[in-house]
């Protein structure tokens, strides 16, 4: 079983219960606040941990993240590759829960934004040919980290969220799993289109050598590479908090392949692991272990 690394966010996620999203001009009380662990990467990596996979996160916290490490060690991540700085704070996020589960976030970069390329030499150095590395776009330096892991011979998955014109610079043509939804899809290929079918064929003209997990919120999911292509239903629960939702299916998508599943298991799997994820409250505490996900009905 190779390696994978994780070269992502770590944020400190102050969660705010509201009955309706804050409008323009508008003071609202919240209903709660609670504390999490979050940001992509570490969601992707505790997943990704719990699925199983011999897992390792890069990135930078400031002092008073020094609790993310503790969450990512006790999820069985490896965390000798983050940097603690002095001079910055963590990154954080804003996150409004309103009254039928749903959310929305501000974040502030923070550390995520003060990876060095001394360091993206360092870690990726401790890679072989193989292993994965897992990628999002809340931290600087993307597009070195890239032609390094590339450079290396690891298979580059990257999860182009947040969107922003960033990701139409970086080396596209490197990565080997794309795991995005149509959004993110549409804006990459320049085009309004939200047919998921029409868009994972468009991908595929431009990426042909990739894999393409586009998900479709309660559509679900769509796979496909130059060989083959098919749908992966969403489970139906009642969401809680969907935060964590599309961290936890890529996790549990790379981790099934990991170990050894194939693509369609590994898609069954990672919706399963994802509908569990919005039952609960949080963006990391909500992620499911592995045997969770094979005992529990959905």
């Amino acid at each position: 079983m190779g390696k994978v690394l994780c070269f992502g966010s770590l944020n400190i996620d102050y969660t705010y219960k509201v009955e309706h999203f804050v409008q323009k001009g508008e003071t609202i009380s919240s209903l709660g606040l609670q504390v999490f662990s979050g940001g992509k990467g570490l969601n992707q990596s505790t997943a990704l941990a719990k699925a199983g996979a011999e897992t390792y996160h890069a990135g930078a916290i400031g002092t008073d993240g020094k609790f993310l490490l503790e969450q990512l060690e006790s999820a069985g991540v490896h965390t000798e590759h983050v940097a603690v700085l002095t001079e910055v704070r963590s990154g954080n996020a804003i996150i409004q829960n309103d009254a039928e589960g749903d959310n929305c976030i501000i974040l502030y970069g923070g550390a995520n934004q003060a990876i060095t390329r001394v360091q993206a030499d360092e870690v990726i150095e401790q890679f072989s040919a193989g292993d994965y590395i897992i990628l999002q776009n809340e931290i600087n330096e993307l597009a070195y980290i890239m032609e390094k892991a590339h450079g290396q011979g690891m298979k580059i998955v990257l999860n182009p969220s947040p969107m922003n014109e960033k990701i139409l610079t970086l080396p596209l043509n490197y990565v080997d799993v794309f795991m995005l939804n149509e959004v993110e899809a549409g804006q990459i290929l320049g085009t309004d289109e939200n047919d998921g079918s029409v868009l994972i064929g468009k991908l595929l003209e431009h990426f042909p050598e990739a894999a393409i997990v586009l998900t479709l919120g309660s559509q679900g999911s769509i796979y496909a590479d130059r060989s083959q292509q098919f749908p992966q239903v969403v489970y139906k629960v009642k969401a809680v908090d969907t935060t964590a939702a599309g961290d936890t299916f890529t996790g549990f998508f790379i981790g099934s392949l990991v170990r050894g599943l194939d693509v369609k298991e590994a898609m069954d799997t990672a919706s399963r692991a994802s509908a569990i994820a919005v039952t609960r409250p949080g963006a990391a505490p909500s992620i499911p272990t592995w045997e969770e996900v094979k005992i529990t009905e959905l």
